[in-house]
């Protein structure tokens, strides 16, 4: 036992149950004395943004043995939203304190966030109130999960000195190297990521064609910054490959407030 103070953590992601990543992360803050449910996806859900099962039934079995033997560990057919609904309101008989979602294998940074299971597992945590992480390793190749597993302990201690105002969601993305190599954690705002889209046409076994997503990253653009943040804050895209463990906080309200304010200073643009 540490002299961490002890949370009710609910912890999901999208890379699914047996993921490195969610093993890691569960794995670690129960070894840290903390109370930890794992409800993760049967299989890799990935991109599926803030998707639900609606026309099908949700089916959620017990897993045991590969979690430390203090995890409680379901599997569920669902989306990663759907894992963190059903968690909430069916299979915990108390409230978290925080929803933890990863540790994702590769970065969720700009706008992947719009995306990402992983994100939107922690939103859903924070649409019902709930102070809630993303984490995500910025590699596909990369295992050093632990470097992110220890940060989220330590940010977790630090919550216990000094809670956080409100239920928010922060996104971290933590590059994957060892922690000797970290340069630093940094607040970073959300960048502008796109992709060259391309579709690759193939040809099934029975003639028919049919087409699979293979686009390239454009890792950063630059943009003009329309929220009005103090200068020097830099894109989430950009501070992680500085090495930086970059945090972005999220909202789900995505009213662009400058446009409200053109489209109420010119009504003739809406036919008044």
């Amino acid at each position: 036992m540490t002299n961490d103070r002890p949370f009710n953590l609910l912890i999901s992601n999208d890379d699914g149950i047996f993921a490195m990543g969610v093993r890691t992360l569960a794995d670690t803050l129960a070894k840290a004395g903390h109370h930890v449910t794992v409800v993760c996806p049967d299989r890799e859900r990935s991109a599926t943004g803030h998707g639900l099962t609606l026309h099908q039934p949700i089916r959620a079995n017990r897993v045991d043995s590969i979690f430390h033997p203090n995890v409680t560990a379901w599997s569920c057919s669902g989306t990663p939203s759907d894992c963190v609904k059903l968690a909430l309101h069916a299979l915990l008989e108390v409230r978290p304190d925080f929803v933890l979602s990863g540790i994702n294998h590769g970065s969720n940074l700009g706008t992947d966030v719009l995306y990402s299971g992983t994100v939107s597992a922690a939103m859903e945590g924070v649409i019902e109130g709930i102070p809630s992480v993303a984490l995500s390793l910025a590699s596909f190749k990369s295992s050093e999960f632990p470097t992110a597993a220890q940060f989220a302990r330590t940010l977790l201690a630090k919550f216990a000195q000094n809670p956080l105002k409100e239920a928010t969601l922060l996104n971290i993305n933590v590059p994957p190297v060892t922690p000797d190599a970290i340069a630093g954690v940094t607040i970073a705002r959300q960048g502008l990521r796109r992709y060259i889209e391309q579709f690759e046409k193939r040809i099934d076994p029975r003639g028919k064609s049919y087409y699979w997503l293979a686009g390239e990253v454009i890792e950063d653009i630059e943009q003009s910054d329309r929220l009005h943040l103090p200068d020097g804050i830099p894109t989430d895209v950009r501070a992680i490959q500085e090495n930086y463990i970059t945090i972005t906080p999220l909202q789900y309200n995505l009213t662009d407030v400058r446009s409200v304010d053109q489209l109420l200073n010119n009504p003739s643009l809406y036919g008044l």
